[in-house]
């Protein structure tokens, strides 16, 4: 670090039990197995809390919203990267979301592409996000924007399945640190080893790593049509369970 940054300041915790203070502090993800479920939870709420106040975002009431028809309002999003590990064919994949939408009264769909967004506005899409779909990569740490028990579906290129090891599953975990549901993965199967390397697992991993995902019409169709039934009788449970005049648990403005 001092190569990078000059002389750098190791402060220790010598204060005790009680709380510290920091203008900015790095977290890895191995730095947290001493916290318990709880505690990351709240973390998560105190950084979705932060984020949304830092650009002007108070959705209150989100999460009671309902149509004209009395239906609640679900918001897919499906959340698109460029490059590696983008989808191979962007249209088709709406095409099969957008319609799948369609057929859930209540159901609106939009199509984010991750790169063109500034912070605010990731923050902004996620908030207004219940179901966010999209390949694996940094962008669908933008989870953490979205209300507690949101859903999250995940895809990945052909030789992740096989090769990549448990890394594959960091957005599982997040997911259940920070509340949310995550509802499944679909992996591009691997049908025939392309890989020139079938003895070394490790070169044929980066072999595979920055391929694009395909697509399975009748599975993600199915896929989606499940997920959004889910994501309706919950928000209609919560609905009855709670009086119309009160704002959904955790999506009220933020309390810090």
């Amino acid at each position: 670090m001092q190569a990078h940054f000059g002389e750098v300041k190791i402060e220790g915790f010598e204060g005790g039990d009680g709380p510290y203070c920091f203008e900015k502090a790095v977290v890895m993800r191995h730095n947290e197995g001493g916290m318990g479920k709880e505690r990351k939870l709240q973390v998560f709420d105190l950084l979705r809390c932060n984020a949304r106040r830092f650009c002007g975002i108070s959705p209150a009431g989100k999460g009671q919203e309902t149509n004209e028809r009395g239906e609640p309002i679900i918001r897919l999003t499906l959340l698109m990267r460029r490059g590696s590990r983008s989808f191979k064919n962007a249209a088709a994949v709406t095409d099969i979301f957008a319609r799948e939408c369609a057929k859930v009264e209540g159901c609106t769909f939009k199509v984010a592409q991750s790169e063109n967004l500034s912070f605010c506005d990731q923050v902004r899409v996620m908030t207004y996000t219940d179901v966010v779909a999209s390949p694996h990569g940094a962008q669908l740490t933008n989870m953490l924007f979205m209300d507690r028990n949101s859903s999250v579906m995940e895809f990945f290129p052909k030789g992740w399945l096989e090769l990549a090891g448990v890394g594959q599953y960091a957005h599982h975990w997040m997911a259940d640190q920070s509340g949310m549901n995550h509802r499944g993965a679909w992996w591009d199967p691997l049908d025939k080893k392309e890989c020139p390397f079938p003895q070394q697992d490790l070169d044929c991993f980066n072999f595979y790593k920055d391929g694009k995902v395909g697509h399975n019409e009748t599975h993600f169709a199915e896929w989606a049509r499940i997920v959004l039934d889910q994501v309706k009788i919950s928000k209609m449970q919560i609905a009855t369970s709670s009086p119309t005049n009160e704002p959904q648990p955790n999506s009220n403005a933020c309390k810090c």
